[in-house]
């Protein structure tokens, strides 16, 4: 079909850099993957550092019980180690660093992952600029989420890897934004709200919203909500209020309760997304509040954390730190941290500070001889307890191998490992498969300046309704000779975020699954055109020419992305219990399982608390060892839970 008008306008036919990648993977930009050929084994690679689409192939066939019918005898290479990792993302890397520390280092340690690099969704976007400037961002897991709430193990390892969560004091910027007189903003679509147009939003609201699209009574009743809200429950007590807001969503809350205007309620209807991973008809009220959202402040609830809010809900209740720990590649540096220690020959280096910029040597990684070793593009397919070992399988350019372990750490998704054991009951694996993670989309985009949001005075945009949920500058973060844009005409990353799930109403669970269909059978062209028409529109006031000014795009598709965090009203059991994840982390025979999913909490230090516990699970527990995190959330005795 022959490029329309508007996409020439916009610039989709531009030869630009265009990569897209799903969940660490490269695939072909400008096809959905529904459509991607599978090569057969052995073919060449292809992708980002050798990666093939074999390794979707493999897995699949596990799932739909279909590859051991072809797979053959495994061969045997002789290779015998005192632990295999399975998964080289954060909580496998820690696990083999943990495990090293705790049992000696001269452990012979196998990591085997997936994928065609290390950090699982802790992964890097790099960019050069048509200027020169090289410029870094992330794609995927992002922040060391408040260091104040990190488990005293956490706090340990953060040190013994190298990482002073002190230092953001002085990379974050937090003055960027202001010193440049930019602020948040709001862009409404002509398709939601009749309109287009962005309007800057740290003002008086109603000085700002009176300029908005909306309908006289959706500003109106937005005005109120935003600067005078009443209590609906008046005359209710304290614990009355608690019950009927872990009850209601927050959608209906607006709409059914406060009565108000669907524009309005359309305004705040994806403002949950990006922590929960639904919207707000699928949160309650309660776990609405704790991200700030508006119409509470005249409940007189109080500073008191409610049991039934979110794990995430209750972080953000009581967050005491600012959002600055964050590394311009997420936390691609802090796996890249832990490598180091693990493998100082292929990461060389001493200093956090040199870290960001330093150059992986990826042909270090899996040395004979070496006590640790990483095995990139090696899907594992099978593990099996043996008298004294447990037997691994996996694939490597398109053959099937098996090596053996004194112990095994499943650092894997839960929902993969019932597909590598015959070994678990029937009540292990409906726990593992419990885990329906979020399906999400990260693009960074290369602009060759900031011209127009300086002009517009805006840092970045919500974008209520719109297929992009907003665009941002990103983080204002410079580390040793790594540093971010300074004056309007420096090139910068814009990031953008959209949570992909299915239709509203449906369970969070429900949603996500339908969400991961969508996400596959999406064309990167699609991506791209929604990115180029939301800035023309948004930004083409500021002069802002999608055609002129992006010299890259960079797609980062998560199927599988947030773990699932357990969160009225679809979970019952929470907080009480049991808990899924209780059956679904239990250890069998030489077998341990990590990962954030077994935490059911979505931060990378989860991933570490559970590293902990799989490693003390096969190793013991050292004589006065930091605890480690057992509940999802913060530390109950920090939010008065205890």
């Amino acid at each position: 079909m022959p490029p329309s008008v508007r996409d020439n306008a916009l610039g989709m036919q531009r030869a630009i850099s265009r990569r897209d990648f799903l969940n660490g993977v490269a695939i072909g930009a400008g096809m959905a993957l529904a459509d991607f050929p599978l090569p057969a084994a052995g073919s060449p690679a292809s992708g980002f550092r050798g990666q093939t689409d074999q390794n979707f192939a493999i897995m699949h066939a596990l799932r739909d019980g279909r590859f051991w019918s072809n797979a053959g005898p495994a061969e045997a290479l002789g290779e015998h180690y005192d632990l295999i990792v399975v998964g080289a993302g954060v909580s496998g890397l820690a696990s083999a660093f943990l495990y090293r520390q705790q049992a000696g280092a001269g452990a012979r340690i196998l990591l085997l992952e997936n994928s065609g690099d290390f950090g699982g969704h802790a992964v890097r976007n790099e960019f050069t600029a048509s200027n020169g400037r090289r410029i870094i961002g992330y794609g995927g897991s992002k922040s060391l989420q408040t260091p104040s709430f990190f488990s005293p193990a956490v706090s340990k390892f953060m040190g013994d890897v190298g990482i002073d969560v002190g230092k953001f004091d002085k990379w974050y910027d937090r003055r960027w934004a202001a010193d440049r007189g930019l602020g948040p903003a709001v862009f409404f679509n002509r398709e939601t709200f009749g309109a287009d147009g962005l309007f800057r939003t740290d003002g008086k609201a109603d000085e700002w919203i009176a300029r908005t699209p909306l309908d006289e009574k959706a500003k109106s009743d937005l005005v109120k909500l935003l600067s005078a809200p009443a209590d609906p429950f008046k005359g209710k007590s304290r614990a009355e209020k608690f019950a009927l807001l872990s009850q209601t969503t927050y959608e209906a809350f607006l709409l059914q309760i406060l009565g108000l205007h669907p524009q309005a309620a359309a305004y705040l209807a994806d403002s949950t997304k990006s922590y929960f991973g639904v919207g707000a008809e699928a949160v309650t009220c309660l776990d609405a509040r704790a991200i700030g959202a508006p119409g509470f402040d005249a409940m007189d609830l109080g500073d008191a954390v409610h049991p039934t809010l979110s794990p995430s809900g209750r972080l953000l209740q009581r967050n005491p730190d600012p959002y600055i720990h964050h590394f311009p590649d997420g936390n691609a540096s802090l796996a890249r941290a832990i490598l180091r220690r693990l493998l100082p020959d292929a990461l060389p280096g001493e200093s956090i500070e040199d870290l960001l910029l330093a150059q992986v040597d990826y042909s270090r990684l899996d040395r004979e001889g070496s006590p640790v070793r990483m095995r990139l593009n090696a899907p594992c397919v099978r593990v099996q307890n043996v008298r004294d070992a447990v037997e691994v399988s996996y694939v490597s350019n398109g053959r099937l191998f098996k090596a053996s372990a004194g112990q095994v750490i499943l650092a894997c998704w839960h929902r993969v490992i019932p597909l590598l054991t015959d070994e678990l009951a029937k009540e292990q694996r409906d726990a593992l498969d419990d885990q329906q993670k979020v399906p999400l989309i990260y693009a960074n985009v290369l602009l060759r300046s900031w011209e127009s949001f300086a002009k517009l005075g805006v840092v970045g945009f919500r974008a209520p309704g719109a297929w992009w949920e907003g665009c941002w500058i990103d983080e204002p973060v410079s580390i040793g000779d790594y540093r971010f844009a300074d004056t309007p005409d420096d090139p910068v990353l814009l990031h953008l975020g959209k949570v992909v799930i299915g239709d509203r109403g449906e369970s969070a669970r429900e949603q996500a699954r339908v969400g991961r269909h969508m996400l596959a059978g999406l064309a990167f062209s699609e991506a791209e055109f929604q990115i180029r028409d939301l800035l023309a529109r948004a930004m083409g006031s500021g002069g802002l020419d999608p055609a002129r000014d992006i010299e890259a795009i960079t797609i980062n598709r998560w199927s599988h992305g947030y773990s699932y965090e357990y969160m009225r009203p679809w979970d019952a059991y929470w907080p009480d219990g049991p808990l899924p994840i209780t059956t679904a982390r239990r250890g069998w025979g030489r077998i341990a399982i990590a990962n954030s999913d077994s935490g059911a909490y979505a931060y990378a230090h989860s991933a570490i608390d559970q590293a902990v516990r799989a490693v003390r699970e096969l190793l013991g527990v050292p004589d006065a060892a930091p605890d480690y995190a057992r509940f999802p959330g913060p530390p109950l005795e920090k939010i008065g839970l205890e």
